[in-house]
């Protein structure tokens, strides 16, 4: 199935992911195949939880097989966030696709992604 068209929605559901980041690729929202939705991201902070270290984050959607980067490698400093996507940048999920988050070190980042589920 592919995804609704948003002109003619039927459903709209708010929902909030949380994450803590770590070292490895990993989906903080994720669009199955064939879910008949479309996931409208409305933001993404990323906040570093360690007092005294700068992290990096690196923020891609991954599509096919083929990651999409939205932030690479942007430098976190200790006790303050980053706002990957907000208002002035809101992404869709299609069918398929995940927002994938990956930190340079472990226990340093944590994430919060705000979206809604269309169908």
């Amino acid at each position: 199935m592919t995804a609704p068209n948003i002109a003619g929605l039927t459903t709209v559901t708010g929902k909030t992911a949380v994450q803590a980041v770590g070292t490895s690729a990993t989906a903080i929202v994720t669009n199955s195949a064939a879910s008949g939705k479309v996931f409208k991201i409305n933001s993404l902070i990323i906040s570093n939880i360690d007092g005294s270290a700068a992290a990096d984050i690196t923020v891609d959607i991954f599509r096919s097989s083929t990651a999409y980067h939205i932030a690479k490698t942007v430098t976190v400093d200790a006790d303050s966030s980053f706002s990957a996507i907000d208002r002035n940048l809101q992404i869709y999920l299609e069918e398929g696709d995940s927002l994938r988050l990956t930190a340079s070190a472990t226990g340093d980042l944590e994430a919060i992604c705000s979206y809604e589920e269309i169908s």
